[in-house]
């Protein structure tokens, strides 16, 4: 599935600059619009390292009043969280009505890191598709408003920002050994990747895969792909 992506999109940055300040008034709007109505608004990102998941977050919220959201980053579970249900840490992170929870990494990491590095046995990564489907059913029924993405990005790309990053000093803290490491297993990755797109896009919670080689373009695909749906969801 990710192979056929189309890489190649990229968006001009005058063309960027206009539909950037477009999108965020409008999410401005709908944003007091999901407070009036009592909605909650859950939104998860997944993807590769380096594949722009904190710009898009960053850009996503820049117009948002802060009282409005909250963006959660995940990283291995400690304490409560790593004694208890994988899914427990995300049940009591999820907004308010009316609120708007952001997750930079999700759930889907039983699927995807956990799998490939061996966290959790075959049969628990197995059994977390219906799990997580369940789960995302549930907040639909309850009157979430859902939305996933997948930033895509090619191997190619991510060693260009992995070495950008170690040469430059202001963005030498977003390179770490374990980034280099998880390289190593790209295919493993795509695999999960592939699996769980497939068997976890669902009419109430579809998968976007974004195509990220280009910055621009991506921020522009999440912005736009939020805004409709919440247009479309609040009617």
């Amino acid at each position: 599935m990710l192979e056929k992506i189309d890489l190649s999109l990229r968006l001009a940055r005058p063309a960027y600059k206009r539909r950037l300040r477009v999108l965020q008034s409008q999410l401005h709007l709908l944003g007091y619009e999901v407070y009036r109505r009592k909605r909650p608004v859950v939104i998860a990102f997944e993807g590769w390292d380096a594949a722009g998941k904190g710009s898009a977050i960053k850009r996503l919220t820049e117009r948002l009043d802060p009282r409005g959201y909250v963006v959660w980053p995940i990283a291995a579970p400690s304490g409560d969280d790593k004694d208890r249900h994988y899914l427990y840490r995300f049940w009591r992170r999820l907004p308010e009505q009316g609120q708007i929870a952001i997750f930079d990494r999700s759930w889907y990491g039983r699927v995807l890191v956990e799998r490939v590095e061996g966290f959790c046995s075959e049969a628990a990564w197995k059994r977390a598709y219906s799990e997580i489907n369940d789960f995302e059913r549930g907040l639909a029924d309850f009157g979430a408003i859902l939305f996933k993405f997948w930033m895509h990005i090619s191997q190619d790309e991510q060693l260009r920002r992995f070495k950008e990053r170690q040469s430059i000093v202001y963005k030498r803290w977003k390179i770490t050994d374990e980034d280099w490491r998880n390289r190593g297993k790209w295919e493993d990755y795509e695999t999960a990747a592939d699996e769980m797109l497939l068997k976890t896009s669902t009419l109430i919670a579809p998968w976007t895969i974004v195509e990220a080689n280009d910055k621009l373009h991506a921020r522009i695909r999440v912005l736009d792909a939020v805004v409709t749906g919440l247009e479309r969801a609040l009617d």
